[in-house]
């Protein structure tokens, strides 16, 4: 079911998580194809979570020109340990990363020797590679990758930075299966900037399941300001919101 809710966010809910992730797949893969019509290649950012697995494992059903695809990921966390599975750019290796042969694969490293090098040299690279598509999904707190309500920034001069993590994400990482107790989730990151994210031609929103539903109520109906960060989308031109029954049981 399509939804016009508000300004221009486009809202697909669906029955199943599946039948979900099944159709963000679908239309990222026709973007992106479109795209490979007049471009010899295009930057992807993508989302690591859990609420993005129905996604990513229906990408492995899709024929795409893999190779001609410069891959990013939006957030990582500072000083966990390199092969910790928790890592964003460890879950991105697992679920997608090393199941395509990508043109490159770009990674954020949270345990570079000097950090605010490491923003600088990711900045570059996506200022080398201007993002085409941005794949994502919403935090319990509204965040877009880690802007959480606290460090989120509609105006931000920067497009990679460093951000302390606020107790409702690092609470969700503990509700996501991540880590065991909140002690363990790190307490700072590094995430793309809004404003970088909202650079991208097409946004695609994966937002599946009940602990996101009232995240997924302000993203539609509250102000739009940094209290909930995902209201931005609603500016989009480009921006689809993919829900699934639970999600979405709180909208009208």
């Amino acid at each position: 079911m399509t939804m016009n809710i508000a300004t221009k966010l486009d809202v697909r809910i669906y029955e199943t998580r599946q039948e979900m992730g099944r159709a963000a797949s679908e239309k990222f893969v026709k973007e992106a194809t479109e795209l490979l019509k007049t471009k010899e290649e295009i930057n992807v950012v993508f989302a690591a979570a859990p609420s993005q697995n129905e996604f990513l494992n229906g990408l492995q059903e899709e024929s795409l020109d893999w190779n001609k695809i410069n891959a990013f990921h939006m957030d990582e966390y500072i000083a966990l340990a390199p092969d910790a599975p928790q890592g964003f750019g460890n879950f991105l290796k697992r679920g997608l990363f090393d199941r395509f042969k990508f043109k490159s694969v770009n990674y954020l490293n949270g345990n570079a020797d000097n950090i605010t090098k490491e923003c600088a040299r990711y900045t570059a690279l996506l200022q080398q590679h201007p993002v085409d598509i941005v794949c994502m999904g919403i935090g319990e707190n509204g965040h877009l990758a880690f802007n959480d309500p606290p460090v989120a920034d509609f105006e931000d001069e920067h497009t990679v930075k460093v951000v302390a993590l606020d107790e409702v994400c690092r609470q969700q990482q503990v509700n996501d299966g991540c880590f065991a107790t909140l002690d363990e989730v790190p307490t700072a990151a590094l995430t793309l900037t809004i404003p970088a994210l909202l650079r991208a031609k097409y946004i695609n929103c994966v937002v599946p399941g009940p602990t996101k539903a009232e995240a997924v109520k302000h993203t539609l109906n509250s102000e739009i300001n940094t209290e909930n960060p995902a209201t931005i989308l609603r500016k989009h031109p480009n921006a689809v919101l993919y829900l699934d029954k639970d999600s979405s049981k709180l909208i009208s």
